[in-house]
């Protein structure tokens, strides 16, 4: 049965807030990988040392750096993996980085969605997703951060314009 004219004129508009929504997720929706243009990937050799690998994330502020083979990523290593199967294991920094890598990482390539990239990094618990091209050789690895900052610029004026004290409120009408 149809809606008569009068349910019509009272059917809900979609709010500010629900365009906003819905505008953020087609916005994920239809971006690709390179168009976040993520940073190339720190390599090492799946022979160098965790020291190496250590020094190399230090160096360039990073959370993870990928162990390779004549161009292909046969591992990743991250800070999560120096934590739990370095320190906590008591082994030594001049071992070979194969001995405590991540083996095998899954992996994405430059034309994925975001929201693909977002499920796997969500689904396998991944902060750092190598990137690949259609060869298998690296072209960058994709942070959590990234995918972060692009949504934030998606909604810059809700996130800029946010108080330092989310709950902070004023105790006097002059703003004390």
């Amino acid at each position: 049965m149809g809606t008569s004219e009068f349910d019509e004129a009272y059917e809900d508009e979609p709010g500010h807030y629900e365009r906003e929504e819905e505008s953020l997720g087609e916005a994920i929706l239809d971006a690709t990988i390179r168009d976040l243009e993520p940073r190339p990937a720190a390599t090492l050799r799946e022979m160098g040392t965790i020291r190496a690998a250590v020094q190399l994330m230090l160096e360039h502020r990073l959370g993870a750096i990928l162990v390779e083979r004549e161009g292909a990523p046969v591992g990743i290593f991250t800070e999560r993996d120096l934590m739990r199967r370095v320190v906590a294991a008591g082994i030594g920094l001049d071992r070979a980085i194969e001995e405590v890598m991540t083996p095998d990482p899954e992996t994405l390539r430059l034309d994925d969605s975001v929201a693909f990239a977002l499920n796997r990094m969500s689904v396998g618990g991944f902060r750092n997703v190598p990137i690949v091209d259609e060869n298998g050789t690296v072209v960058g690895i994709l942070s959590q951060r990234e995918v972060v900052d692009y949504i934030v610029a998606l909604l810059p004026s809700h996130v800029i314009n946010l108080p330092p004290v989310p709950d902070l409120e004023a105790r006097h009408e002059d703003g004390g």
